[in-house]
């Protein structure tokens, strides 16, 4: 399979660069196993889950993860955080005019100097002199996407998080769950959909483009996910009552399903790199929440393997034709799981 089946065109005004004026105030398209679709408003969500159903969450919380120094010599550096390894190392992308080796320094803000330790593959090993995620709390930018085209605001601090949001560690947001305000969480809970969380701190290779021809020469960057004794019982005992399980968000059923590889699901930290694509057979998860994607993108493949390829085609180009809202800010779809 090629990645070349994945494109499509998008005219570059329906790409979303703000979120709606109200957290939940975006458009809803369902996609119904059998190809129908639906346009709905997202507050139209509650009709389409029932009382005995689980949502998987993930509770990932935004760092500010851009940085911007320069290198000893004098050279400027910019720096986005792909993942923190512990309290002080980090593994980052680096833009400069030239790479700095091993051994060298990056001197941010305050004269806060940050050290070059090794190169590992596209990315860089820095150890910091204070703990990463407080570095950043005080001299990094919040990530948006590289598609939105201004530079980060108050606002954005605010809506590019999700109301959720629990444990520090994404560099992008796990956007299905942007949609979700304290107000919708409330009326779903009153009518007996029971909610779990999962934590998959979605790294910043979520945006790098594929750049072989075959699918099956990619290989996806790793990313450490977590999930909670409570969420593997909330998700059994939803299949005892004849439940669904319904993610929201592709982070949240790449936890899930890479979980559940060895044949059940397992609470803890692991790591995946689980590349999900259209031939995959879902082990867990039943519905998924989530936003419009890039072309050739991996979880434009995702959403293909969960759907069909024909029917996610359909969509979008229906998607495109009532001019929905795409990406980050944008608006959101409910695919029901084709049958397997």
């Amino acid at each position: 399979m090629r990645v070349a089946d994945f494109d499509f065109d998008l005219p570059a005004d329906l790409v979303a660069q703000c979120p709606p004026a109200v957290r939940g105030g975006s458009r809803l398209l369902h996609v119904e196993a059998s190809g129908k679709l639906h346009d709905r408003a997202f507050d139209d969500l509650p009709i389409l889950l029932c009382s005995d159903d689980l949502l998987v969450m993930n509770d990932t919380r935004v760092i500010k993860a851009r940085l911007f120094g320069r290198k000893e010599s004098g050279g400027k550096v910019e720096l986005l955080v792909e993942r923190v390894l512990d309290e002080y190392e980090a593994l980052v992308f680096i833009r400069a005019s030239h790479a700095p080796k091993p051994g060298s320094r990056i001197v941010l803000a305050d004269d806060v100097a940050v050290e070059v330790l090794a190169q590992q593959g596209d990315l860089t090993r820095l150890r910091f002199p204070r703990p990463v995620l407080d570095v950043l709390d005080q001299f990094g930018r919040l990530p948006l996407p590289p598609y939105i085209a201004h530079l980060p605001t108050a606002d954005d601090e605010a809506r590019y998080q999700t109301v959720y949001a629990n444990e520090p560690g994404a560099v992008a947001a796990p956007t299905a769950g942007l949609h979700f305000d304290d107000a919708m969480l409330d009326t779903l809970r009153e009518q007996g959909v029971r909610t779990a969380a999962v934590t998959l701190h979605v790294g910043a290779g979520t945006f790098q483009p594929v750049r072989v021809e075959m699918i099956a020469d990619h290989r996806m960057h790793s990313e450490r996910y977590t999930i909670p004794q409570a969420t593997v019982d909330a998700i059994y005992e939803t299949r005892a009552r004849g439940g669904r399980v319904v993610a929201v968000g592709t982070t949240s059923l790449r936890a899930l399903e890479a979980s559940a590889q060895a044949g059940k699901l397992h609470p803890g930290w692991r790591e995946t790199d689980i590349f999900i694509t259209p031939g995959y057979q879902f082990q867990v998860v039943d519905a998924l929440i989530t936003n419009f994607h890039l072309p050739r993108s991996t979880l434009l493949m995702l959403v293909s393997a969960f759907a069909g390829m024909d029917t996610v085609r359909a969509a979008y180009a229906h998607a495109i034709a009532e001019r929905y809202r795409f990406f980050s800010y944008g608006d959101a779809m409910f695919l029901d799981k084709r049958p397997q």
